[in-house]
């Protein structure tokens, strides 16, 4: 596929794809924006056999990224939330008691990571960074080049497909979470993050494109008269975040939120009560002075409660 025609970037290369697409391939979003650095690498990563790893806050669109990409290519994308709770035989496999010509044996049942290994597919590890340390050795071997797996419970050594491939995504940079958003990120271990071919960057869209994906997901606020509400919501967004480096908040809307804003103002009909839904009941007490004082700014009026919004009306 034409990289310049597929995505919109302009650049000359061409990647492979299939040519049908298969139950595991992502629908297509005629809506996404792409990022045209992180979707190179991405890129990389499907028609170069690379290991890319995406960091970014929270919302920025990292495995949207990657389904994205994958579905334009009808590559097959399987997607794993990792947390405290996975163990090595949820990766790996693990025995199992079936019933077979009516007598209970025990088979091995293969995990996620051998299964994906073994078939043209793109394996996403998504939350990377609060997977338990000593669980994501497992990973270890499939991160280099050649990138095989040894089952220990089989005595098996597995050859990667050719068409396998592999990503993730975090929020920390692999230190461990230090702005207080991401409780329960570890510590990554640095001869692991070594073995990433790629770590891509993702950070919130500017403010033009922000603009154009809320109202393509919104259709109730599409047309040309509602673009100045949208483009005081994504100032206000802009706006927390700005407050939340300064210290002045101790949360922030990533775009997911401004969404989330928009379809709860569909639902209603006040600016105000949707985002107190959406947004502010979720800051602490003491800083929804700061979120009022930026919807001022951003709406010149006063953020009023559902009580005073429905008495006002």
């Amino acid at each position: 596929m034409s990289v310049r025609r597929t995505f919109g970037i302009d650049s000359d290369l061409v990647v492979p794809a299939f040519a049908e697409a298969s139950e595991h391939v992502p629908e297509v979003d005629p809506c996404f924006c792409f990022d045209r650095d992180l979707t190179l690498a991405l890129l990389a990563g499907f028609a170069h056999n690379r290991r890319v790893l995406v960091q970014g806050m929270h919302g920025t669109g990292k495995t949207s990224h990657v389904e994205q990409v994958a579905a334009r290519l009808r590559w097959p994308c399987v997607r794993v939330n990792l947390d405290g709770h996975i163990t090595r035989m949820d990766l790996v496999g693990r025995d199992a008691v079936v019933v077979r010509d009516g007598r209970q044996v025990t088979e091995f049942r293969q995990g996620i990571l051998p299964w994906a290994l073994q078939r043209p597919v793109a394996l996403v590890i998504d939350e990377y960074d609060a997977g338990r340390p000593e669980v994501m050795f497992v990973i270890q071997r499939v991160l280099e080049r050649d990138g095989k797996l040894a089952l220990l419970d089989e005595n098996q050594v597995l050859q990667p497909h050719p068409a396998f491939r592999l990503f993730a995504t975090s929020n920390t940079a692999g230190a461990g979470d230090v702005s207080g958003l991401y409780r329960g990120a570890q510590r990554l271990n640095h001869a692991q993050l070594d073995r990433w071919d790629v770590v891509a960057t993702l950070d919130y869209l500017p403010a033009e494109a922000e603009i154009g994906i809320v109202r393509a997901r919104v259709p109730a606020l599409a047309g040309e008269d509602h673009r100045p509400l949208v483009s005081s919501m994504v100032a206000m967004a802009r706006l927390t975040r700005e407050a939340f480096r300064a210290g002045d908040l101790s949360t922030l809307m990533s775009p997911r939120t401004v969404i989330s804003w928009a379809e709860n103002l569909e639902l209603f009909g006040d600016v105000g009560v949707a985002l107190r839904l959406s947004f502010a009941n979720r800051c602490d007490t003491a800083e929804r002075r700061v979120v009022n004082e930026l919807f001022q700014r951003c709406f010149g009026d006063e953020l009023l409660d559902t009580a005073q919004a429905v008495a006002a009306r």
